[in-house]
């Protein structure tokens, strides 16, 4: 079983995919989700951090 941080890492094109995994369209769909929020959680966080250094 992946480790998370591995997956994260796979998903922000870090690091490269395992070839051995099946890739249907569900997956890749699945994968582009979790891409998406992945990066809005961070971008999330960076503002907050921002928020908290101004006051």
């Amino acid at each position: 079983m992946k480790s998370i941080w591995r997956q994260i890492l796979e998903y922000l094109y870090i690091r490269k995919r395992d070839k051995s995994q099946v890739a249907n369209t569900n997956t890749k769909l699945m994968h582009g989700m979790n891409r998406i929020s992945i990066i809005m959680f961070l971008i999330a966080i960076i503002i907050i951090i921002i928020k908290l250094i101004r006051r």
